[in-house]
């Protein structure tokens, strides 16, 4: 009963942030490395940041880079994304998901735990 469970999504307007929260229960995430995956409507789902199991490397996507950060907090069990300066592009569900070994971007079929996702919205 592995399960991984995002929150912190909603709506916000252009050049606001937000800040998800990755959890999981029946496994730690301190075993795994983390990724943020987002797709929008009739578009594939793009990597957006990853951070390794020992926290001590990040990777982001080129459309994120500098506006996102990646955390983890392994006492809490639970990985960050805050998100500022959101622009429209930035819409979409965020998944949060654990790879037992490295930290790709894609392609993210090989992740082994899903969230369900949660909703974004970048509008005025």
């Amino acid at each position: 009963q592995l399960r991984i469970v995002e929150s912190g999504g909603g709506l916000v307007q252009p050049g606001g942030s937000l800040r998800l929260s990755c959890a999981a229960s029946g496994f730690t995430l301190d075993y795994y490395a983390i990724g943020w995956f987002r797709q929008a409507p009739g578009k594939e789902r793009e990597g957006v940041s990853c951070i390794s199991i020992s926290g001590g490397s990040t990777v982001y996507a080129d459309s994120v880079k500098g506006r996102f950060t990646i955390s983890r907090d392994n006492a809490k069990n639970t990985v960050y994304l805050q998100m500022n300066s959101l622009k429209p592009k930035d819409t979409g569900v965020y998944y949060c998901a654990a790879h037992s070994a490295w930290c790709p971007l894609n392609p993210s079929r090989q992740y082994d735990y899903w969230g369900q996702g949660t909703q974004v919205t970048v509008s005025s």
